[in-house]
């Protein structure tokens, strides 16, 4: 098979590779996907730079996400399986072999079902994303009828939070930076877009909320952020962080103020979430997928040969949306 992959850590155009290597096999409890899209995630690049650790293999194949089709299974029994349309989680994670190829083999409950009104760009644009968004938004609860923030609302984690969030049934505000991040918080479907760097956004959001402000908040930056939220949240709110600039950033919590609100400030790192927190996940994900309302932003799709350029876009931020890479 084709894949791409890299034997040190270092910039994207030096260490990243495209070759033909032996195709994988799957054993028990596993099965092998044939990769039609590959899904490009910030914890992709930072595994390849170094940022969260060192090597933990001699060679690695990129991408926690992707979609394809199962075209072999580990287990007889599950032979039944074999030409189903899924979506792939964490397919890297513990793993030398990410979805960067023409076949990856994950443990099997790790290809989802994908419903047949969802394409494998949409399905590749999932994990991470999606099941990141859902534990932000429902960690705490049901949101039907409740008032949710998400900072930084033209992210993947950010329209993801605002598309589950509106098939869930609340009301839904999102801060962006200019008009074209507002634009696609605007078509994921929030119902108040605000621009961070030139409105008062807690005193907007009190105004839309009746002066009681939204009870989950969904940030990507609650450093930069913390005093919005406190202002913005409801008695009792929650505050979802799940991303993080520099591996050594510390946060400082107003206590009196926490107290006061008795706020809850969770920390969301997908890969730690309980196992029976992403089934809930899972299976809110395809429903909204089936509903027809889960239409992420696609920034970027380039082939396997041009994955290089795929990491150092989403690195510099030159697109906006999900970066994918199509087999």
């Amino acid at each position: 098979m084709k894949a791409a992959f890299y034997e040190r850590q270092g910039p994207a155009h030096e260490v990243l590779c495209v070759a033909e290597i032996p195709n994988p096999q799957p054993g028990p409890g596993e099965v092998r996907v044939r990769v039609h899209v590959s899904g490009l995630n910030p914890t992709d690049l930072k595994a390849r730079t170094g940022f969260s650790s060192a090597m933990p293999f001699s060679r690695i194949i990129p991408h926690q996400d992707g979609a394809g089709v199962i075209d072999a299974v580990g287990d007889p029994k599950e032979a039944s399986r074999i030409g189903q349309r899924v979506w792939i989680y964490e397919a890297q994670y513990g793993r030398p072999t990410g979805t960067a190829a023409d076949y990856v083999v994950v443990p099997s409950a790790q290809a989802v079902p994908l419903p047949d009104n969802a394409s494998f760009e949409v399905g590749a644009s999932l994990g991470i994303p999606a099941l990141t968004a859902h534990r932000c938004l429902f960690a705490d609860g049901d949101i039907r009828s409740r008032n949710v923030l998400v900072q930084g609302g033209a992210g993947v984690v950010g329209t993801a939070a605002i598309l589950l969030a509106k098939w869930a049934g609340a009301w839904v505000a999102a801060t962006v930076r200019n008009e074209e991040q507002a634009a696609v918080a605007r078509a994921a479907g929030a119902d108040l877009v605000l621009n961070r760097l030139n409105e008062d956004v807690a005193a907007v959001v009190k105004a839309h909320t009746g002066n009681t402000g939204v009870d989950r908040i969904v940030d990507v930056n609650v450093k930069a952020n913390l005093d919005i939220d406190m202002a913005c949240l409801a008695p009792g709110g929650v505050i979802s962080s799940y991303a993080m600039t520099h591996a050594t950033d510390a946060l400082t919590l107003p206590l009196l103020s926490a107290m006061v609100h008795g706020c809850v400030l969770r920390f969301v790192f997908i890969y730690s979430v309980p196992v029976a927190a992403k089934i809930d996940a899972i299976r809110d994900i395809n429903a909204c997928l089936a509903s027809g309302t889960y239409v992420p932003h696609i920034g970027m799709i380039v082939p396997l040969e041009k994955i290089a350029d795929a990491h150092l876009a989403l690195e510099s931020a030159s697109v906006m949306g999900k970066v994918l890479v199509a087999l």
